[in-house]
């Protein structure tokens, strides 16, 4: 199949973070169609969510208050790469600030994306393994809460209603397969 035609597109919205789009497709079988996405303001900067791997066992998450569900959410450490970073220094950076742990070891796992048919938003989720206690403060406004589990405790845990994070169970059943080969 090939990819509709963009015959225009526009603002219709904007906020302190995020834009709304309007774009104008015709597809290769003569339909036009208008759609809507929400665009981020960080468009060319990549996010990162990093896995903290302290054995092949235990992993590292944080809570942090979640304005989208209005409670405390278990997820993992996540933020933007700052302009001129490299992916992996914005990974190491957030899993300091976030977590309190700093990493010898990263690696990409994969990229994902969130609601693909209306966000432009894409999520690097990076292995950091080798970890050592390192804190680097951040722009959280309050302290984020640091919990370790097992891998064996996964199913229980995605039950928990304060775990929701869908990228971050994503990468934890990943990562929990990859080390189980």
């Amino acid at each position: 199949m090939s990819k509709p035609k963009v015959l225009g597109s526009r603002e219709v919205a904007r906020t302190r973070l995020f834009r709304i789009e309007e774009m104008e497709l015709r597809f290769s079988n003569g339909v036009e169609r208008t759609y809507e996405r929400l665009v981020g303001f960080n468009t060319g900067h990549a996010a990162v969510m990093v896995l903290p791997l302290l054995d092949d066992d235990h992993f590292v998450m944080i809570e942090e208050y979640a304005a989208g569900t209005e409670d405390y959410q278990l997820t993992l450490p996540k933020g933007l790469v700052e302009p001129g970073e490299a992916l992996f220094d914005g990974a190491n950076r957030e899993l300091m600030e976030e977590a309190g742990y700093g990493a010898k070891k990263l690696e990409l796992l994969t990229e994902l994306t969130l609601s693909p048919n209306y966000m432009t938003h894409r999520m690097n989720v990076v292995v950091a393994r080798d970890l050592y206690e390192k804190r680097l403060q951040g722009d959280e406004p309050e302290p984020l809460g640091v919990h370790i589990f097992n891998f064996d405790q996964l199913p229980e845990l995605v039950q928990r209603p304060e775990f929701t994070e869908a990228r971050a169970m994503v990468a934890l059943y990943m990562v929990r397969d990859l080390l189980r080969k």
